[in-house]
């Protein structure tokens, strides 16, 4: 069992950072890897990047370059800073534990045009 917290989030303007933060209630260590998704309104959630513990990092075609997914194992925390953002990122965005049905509780992004 595992809790996600995450925080971070908000609003901002087009072309704006934020940076989104999940820290877990256990070693994240013990897990393969933490996951990003988000979810834009009426639709499933999608799939946006992840970080193994072998450092093994993908991005969805449409983030990467923009998006940055990392991890510190002493915080039990992984992160999502993302650059350049645009009003199409717009979304609530969840963390997640991969391979394991453990969420965070998700997050709002807007970002005004």
């Amino acid at each position: 069992q595992a809790e996600l917290v995450q925080s971070g989030g908000g609003l901002v303007q087009a072309g704006g950072s934020l940076r989104l933060s999940c820290a877990a209630s256990r070693s994240i260590h013990r897990f393969y890897g933490m996951s990003w998704y988000r979810q834009f309104p009426g639709k499933e959630r999608e799939w946006i990047a992840q970080i193994t513990n072998e450092r093994e990092i993908t991005y969805l075609d449409s983030v990467r370059g923009r998006f940055t997914v990392s991890r510190d194992f002493g915080k039990n925390t992984c992160y999502l800073e993302m650059k350049d953002l645009k009003p199409e990122d717009t979304a609530i965005y969840y963390c997640k534990v991969i391979g394991e049905p453990y969420w965070g509780q998700g997050t709002q992004v807007t970002v005004s045009s």
